[in-house]
């Protein structure tokens, strides 16, 4: 008789102690506010790519710097924030690039609560307009990018010309040296850039691929209230 009476007072124990684990926190605790348009600086855990993970796989990473209130630290760094994969959109012909959309789910505070969070990556010049991470937007950008190449390529074969024969002769070779390499670039130059160019057209846009360590720039668009003791 006294093993169940033990059993039972264990068990009212164990249910009231889930109880508070599940329960966010009191209104009356006492808490301190991390406003809305705080920047945060994350780093990956887990890397992510259009070309394995899919959509509800989840991620997580960790807080960079402490946050403060009122001088106290409410959430230090290495604070653990975790998030999943809301949607993939595939990468598509004319060169359109996979884009990948991330939603950072909640933040556990030292005390191990699980707190809500609503964050948006900020300072990425491949997002989209809707907040995905992509990698080309489609022909027009990829042409721009070969244009990029072709000044690169047309640069490099005039430095070359340049540098590879200025101790030969006094330097004076290079006045034929020069224009010939600037020439050969200009020449092998052009020929990428059409080649790239009719490419682009056919060929699908490239994956996106975030690997494990990187670091994210979000802000917040929803204040965070951080029980403290």
């Amino acid at each position: 008789m006294k093993y169940k009476i033990l059993l039972i007072m264990l068990s009212i124990v164990l249910l009231a102690q889930t109880a508070m684990a599940a329960t966010p926190f009191s209104a009356k605790a006492k808490t301190k506010r991390i406003p809305a348009g705080t920047k945060l600086s994350l780093q990956l855990l887990t890397p992510l790519t259009t070309i394995s993970n899919q959509t509800g796989a989840e991620f997580s990473a960790i807080l960079l710097t402490d946050q403060t209130a009122e001088s106290d630290v409410i959430l230090p760094m290495g604070s653990l924030v975790r998030g999943n994969i809301t949607k993939i959109v595939p990468a598509k012909r004319l060169s359109k690039g996979a884009i990948l959309y991330m939603d950072f789910d909640h933040v556990v505070t030292p005390n191990g609560r699980q707190l809500p969070l609503s964050l948006s990556i900020v300072g990425r010049t491949d997002l989209t307009y809707d907040g995905g991470v992509t990698t080309t937007r489609g022909y027009k950008e990829a042409v721009v990018q070969n244009w990029n190449e072709t000044v690169d390529i047309a640069k490099t074969a005039t430095e070359w010309g340049n540098e590879t024969f200025e101790d030969f002769a006094g330097g004076y070779f290079r006045i034929l040296t020069v224009p010939l390499a600037a020439i050969g670039g200009g020449v092998g130059g052009g020929a990428y850039y059409v080649y790239e160019g009719v490419a682009d057209l056919i060929r699908k846009g490239k994956d996106v691929n975030i690997p494990k360590g990187e670091v994210l720039n979000v802000i917040l668009t929803q204040p965070v209230d951080v029980p403290v003791i």
